[in-house]
């Protein structure tokens, strides 16, 4: 027996090398399943449930509970080619028409057949979702919005209406596709709570508080035989103790970092000190379905340092475990250093009618653009660093808004804070670029060229609908600090690269393009649709298609051979050398 080649070890969830074997045989398994997942949130409940319809015996390996990043997300799936709530709220749509707009998104990290699949398969698949407990809407919000409120369940959540995203040769009008699971608060919990009763009901087993620390490869082949498992005790109160830290991490991820990065320190460090270990057979497949990587310090600081600073967004398991584990076997990464930065102006609904400006006084932007273009291009191109300048008018319209708009508390106390406590004021053009350190002439040109588009003279000069231009006539002006810095309004970041995949199947691939035999990845663990520009339900959505494309692949490949030997022959029982 010898082991795979040396790996950086992550202090938050260490993952060593391959366990290299001369075959099945040479193992003492302890569990044994046809496909195992690993990580139970919606990928990788779509991958089980898909498996289990395809009639594989599943195995769900999850690090804590279940759930992921998915339950702490807004539930929002992104679907269109025609779903039945877009014909209800009286919107047509085509997959043609999907796939036109998402290419704008997706920049070619999928190919041209995945995404046309993709679309094609959009209204199946929220189907599917309802099949398996999920609930969705036609109610509209009456503007554009981050995230809509309680009661409104369709909306535009990328940038369908933007005029640079259209497609003339397609006759529909642009159609909302962000469709949001119906539920009280924040949908993710309601989303995930569907996947995680229907993989159950579907008969899938589960291990939970569990951490796969490694893969298990037959040399001579490369097959990916199973897993390693770490598991943690029954009974132990250090094992309660490890699942309410994910509930505590969860809550502390976002206003308190430090302390959420010492539970998720804690809960390695329980896993390392009583976890158990035992070998589970994968006779079919591994499905790797463990998140990002947001929350590994060495990988952020390896390729994507500049946004560290961030709102790190995500659950305790993205440490970019299935990652590692898929480059222990010959996978490789792909646009590692692509993140996400949400930098919304809505709501207030009238914020886009601003100019955002870099630290010279130049428009970068059009500021109607959903937030992860925004974020974009000022993270990559400006330094991390913009202003976002409204006059009075604007104030007293976004301060109703927030008052009396029906506003998240979330969305409204911090516009309220900004507007108030940190913007800075200036009398005039040139008194503001001078307090903001901007080239006042520069900064006076923007102004111009904005005034004279918002007249009609002129068309905007970063592309913005009418609708949302506004006239500057004099008066005080304000410049809200929106930079990556700025913790009044936290820049939201996460980690959108992953494993290369075929992307027929999800079968893991090698540097030279070859699958990997036994290994798969779905989510944001994989290269998916949602690796390039992210787009408010498009991870979910990719989550599906991805996980789905993964069980399915995996529970109808063929089975190696394999003798007697190789069964489940009890969790006492340790590698034979």
């Amino acid at each position: 027996m010898t082991n795979g080649s040396k790996q950086q070890i992550s202090t938050i969830n260490p993952v060593g090398p391959a366990l290299d074997v001369r075959s099945a045989e040479d193992v003492q398994w302890s569990d044994v399943a046809d496909v195992v997942v690993v990580g139970w949130g919606g990928a990788g409940a779509s991958a089980a449930i898909e498996a289990r319809e395809q009639g594989a015996e599943v195995l769900v390996i999850d690090r804590f509970s279940g759930g992921g990043a998915s339950v702490l997300s807004g539930g929002v799936v992104y679907a269109g080619g025609g779903t039945r709530y877009q014909k209800e709220a009286g919107f047509e749509d085509s997959p043609e028409a999907m796939t036109a707009y998402l290419r704008h998104e997706v920049n070619g990290v999928v190919s041209d057949a995945t995404l046309a699949r993709f679309s094609r398969e959009s209204v199946a698949n929220l189907q599917w979702l309802e099949k398996q407990g999920a609930r969705f809407d036609s109610t509209m919000p009456a503007y554009k919005t981050s995230y809509p409120p309680d009661g409104v369940y369709l909306y535009y959540s990328g940038n369908e209406v933007v005029p640079a995203y259209g497609n003339p040769a397609l006759a529909e009008k642009p159609a909302p596709r962000g469709h949001r699971v119906m539920a009280k608060g924040q949908s993710g919990a309601t989303f995930f709570a569907a996947l995680k009763q229907s993989t159950l009901a579907h008969g899938a087993r589960t291990l939970t508080q569990a951490r796969v620390q490694r893969l298990v490869r037959e040399q001579e082949t490369g097959r990916v035989l199973g897993v390693e498992v770490t598991v943690l005790p029954d009974g132990d109160p250090r094992t309660e103790r490890h699942k309410k830290l994910d509930e505590l991490v969860a809550k502390w991820r976002l206003y308190q970092a430090p302390r959420a990065q010492a539970g998720r320190r804690e809960a390695a460090q329980i896993e390392s000190e009583i976890g158990e270990k035992l070998f589970v057979r994968a006779r079919k497949g591994v499905i790797l379905c463990t998140g990002g990587y947001i929350f590994n310090s060495e990988l952020m600081d390896q390729h994507a340092p500049a946004y560290k600073p961030g709102w790190l967004t995500g659950a305790a398991g993205c440490d970019g475990s299935g990652l590692r584990l898929g480059q222990s076997v010959g996978g490789i990464g792909q646009d590692l250093n692509n993140i996400s930065a949400w930098r919304f102006l809505t709501p207030p609904a009238v914020w886009p009618k601003g100019l955002v400006v870099n630290t010279k006084g130049k428009r970068f932007c059009n500021e109607q653009a959903y937030g992860a273009k925004l974020g974009y291009e000022m993270m990559e191109k400006q330094g991390g660093k913009a202003w976002l300048i409204i006059d009075s008018s604007l104030r007293r319209q976004a301060t109703w808004q927030c008052l009396f708009g029906g506003l998240w508390a979330f969305q409204s106390v911090p516009a309220l804070a900004l507007m108030y406590k940190v913007a800075i004021k200036g009398r005039s053009v040139a008194d503001l670029a001078c307090k903001i350190g901007a080239d006042a002439a520069l900064l006076q040109r923007q102004f111009d060229a904005a005034n004279a588009a918002a007249r009609g003279e002129i068309d905007d000069p970063m592309g913005k609908s009418r609708d949302l231009r506004h006239e500057f006539k004099g008066g005080s002006l304000f410049a809200i600090d929106i930079s990556i810095h700025q913790k009044m309004f936290p820049l939201a970041v996460l980690s959108l690269g992953g494993l290369k995949i075929n992307e027929d199947s999800g079968a893991v691939v090698d540097g030279a393009g070859r699958d990997i035999p036994g290994l798969y990845a779905a989510g944001r663990t994989a290269i998916g649709v949602a690796s390039s520009r992210y787009v408010s339900g498009l991870s979910l959505a990719d989550c599906v298609f991805s996980g789905r494309r993964a069980g399915k692949a995996a529970a109808l490949a063929d089975a190696p051979p394999s003798s007697a030997a190789a069964t489940a022959l009890g969790a006492e029982e340790s590698l034979i050398v």
